[in-house]
C-alpha cells in the first residue's frame, strides 16, 4: 500500500492503465494543461504526449460521438469533463447511443467509453457548476455509474472501467481531491456493484454516496461519542447497485438514513428508500430519513454554499431523529444547513 491523495490515485491509475493497454487515450478540455485537470491528467500527458492525451475544444456532444465511434473500433477513450454539469451537452450521445449500443446493434460488447465528470462544489461554484448528476445517469440501463469516495476506489473503479466492455460514467467530487488514503500500488480493479462497509454498527444504517460517505463517517464518529453505533455504507457504484449489503445492514439496525450530494426528489436517496420499503419493510423500526441539499439551485457565495450542503452534523442529527433521541450537543453546536431555507 501507499498513501496517495484522491487526485494522485486517479492519475496513477490512468497512467498504469495506459501502460497496460495502448488502446486507451484521454481527451478533454485542458487535459494537457500544466494543471492537468486538478492534477489527474498531467502525468499521463508527460508520459504519453499529445498523441494519447488530447486537448479538445468545447464540443461535448460531438466528441462524445467521436469517442463512441473509437470505442466501437476497439479503442478505449477516457473523456474528461472538468465540470460534470457540461455533460448535459453530451446526453444525447451518452444515453441514446453509448448506453444502448449493445442492445440496438446486437453487438458482442458495449462501447467501453469512460466518461469522467467532476462535481465542482467547493469555492462558490453556483447553480450551474456544482450539481451532482449521478442519479440522472444511473437512471438509464446500459451505463455503469460510480461515485468513488476514497482514493483507493477512485483508482480501482477507473482501472475496472478501463478493462470492462460497457460505457462507464465516473463522477468525482472536487471536495475529495485532497483526501488521503491507502491505495494499492498495482492497478487493482475494484468491481462495480460491490458496496463498501466503512464502519460497522448496530443502531442505524447510514448510506452515503460520494462526498456524503466521508461526511457519514465523520457523523458516525460524533455519534459514537454519545453511545450511538452507526453503520456506514459507501455504495461505490450506483449502477449496478449492491442492494444486498444495504438490506443486510437494515435487517441488523432497523433504521436507515441516506445522505446524498444531490436533491431528494427523484434521486439516489429516494432509490435507496424505495429498496428499503420494497425489500426491508418488515425490519424498519422508523421511517427512512433522506439527508440532501434544499430543494432549490445551489447559491454562489461561499457562506451560502456552506449553508446549502449537508454536513456530518446534518447526518448525525438525522440519525438521532430516527432513533427518537435528543441531540446531546444542545445549542453549543448548531447545524447551519438546518437554518437554510432558500431562495437566496
Amino acid at each position: 500500500m501507499q498513501r496517495l491523495t484522491y487526485w494522485q490515485a486517479i492519475s496513477q491509475g490512468l497512467v498504469q492503465s495506459m501502460e497496460r493497454d495502448p488502446g486507451i487515450f484521454v481527451a478533454g478540455i485542458g487535459v494537457d494543461d500544466f494543471k492537468g485537470v486538478f492534477g489527474t491528467t498531467r502525468a499521463a500527458f508527460e508520459r504519453f504526449g499529445a498523441a494519447r492525451v488530447i486537448d479538445i475544444p468545447n464540443c461535448e456532444n460531438a466528441f462524445a460521438g467521436i469517442a463512441i465511434g473509437a470505442a466501437a473500433m476497439g479503442k478505449r477513450p477516457v473523456v474528461v469533463h472538468p465540470r460534470n454539469d457540461f455533460m448535459f451537452l453530451a446526453l444525447d450521445q451518452i444515453i441514446n447511443l453509448a448506453a444502448k449500443w449493445k442492445y440496438m446493434y446486437q453487438a458482442a460488447r458495449g462501447v467501453p467509453v469512460v466518461f469522467r465528470g467532476i462535481v465542482g462544489r467547493g469555492w462558490g461554484q453556483g447553480a450551474t457548476h456544482s450539481q451532482s448528476l449521478h442519479a440522472l445517469f444511473a437512471h438509464f440501463p446500459g451505463l455503469y455509474v460510480a461515485a468513488p469516495a476514497c482514493p483507493a476506489d477512485a483508482k480501482g473503479l477507473l482501472c475496472a472501467a478501463l478493462r470492462g466492455d460497457v460505457p462507464v460514467v465516473l463522477l468525482e467530487h472536487r471536495a475529495l481531491y485532497d483526501l488521503e488514503g491507502d491505495v494499492p500500488e498495482e492497478p487493482t480493479p475494484v468491481p462495480f456493484g460491490q458496496a463498501r462497509v466503512i464502519r460497522e454498527g448496530t443502531d442505524v444504517t447510514v448510506v452515503g454516496a460520494s462526498l456524503m460517505a466521508y461526511e457519514a463517517t465523520r457523523a458516525a464518529d460524533l455519534l459514537a461519542e454519545h453511545g450511538v453505533r452507526a453503520e456506514v455504507i459507501d455504495p461505490r457504484s450506483l449502477r449496478p447497485l449492491d442492494e444486498g449489503t444495504i438490506l443486510r445492514s437494515l435487517k441488523k439496525t432497523g433504521r436507515l438514513v441516506v445522505a446524498d450530494t444531490s436533491w431528494a426528489r427523484y434521486g439516489f436517496a429516494g432509490e435507496i428508500a424505495a429498496i428499503a420499503a420494497e425489500g426491508g419493510h418488515a425490519w424498519l423500526r422508523a421511517p427512512v430519513r433522506r439527508v440532501t441539499p434544499p430543494d432549490c439551485p445551489a447559491p454562489v457565495s461561499r457562506p451560502l454554499e456552506e449553508a446549502f450542503h449537508p454536513t456530518s452534523m446534518t447526518i448525525a442529527r438525522a440519525c438521532l431523529e430516527v432513533l427518537g433521541a435528543e441531540a446531546p450537543w444542545g445549542d453549543a453546536v448548531t447545524d447551519v444547513q438546518a437554518r437554510f431555507s432558500g431562495p437566496y
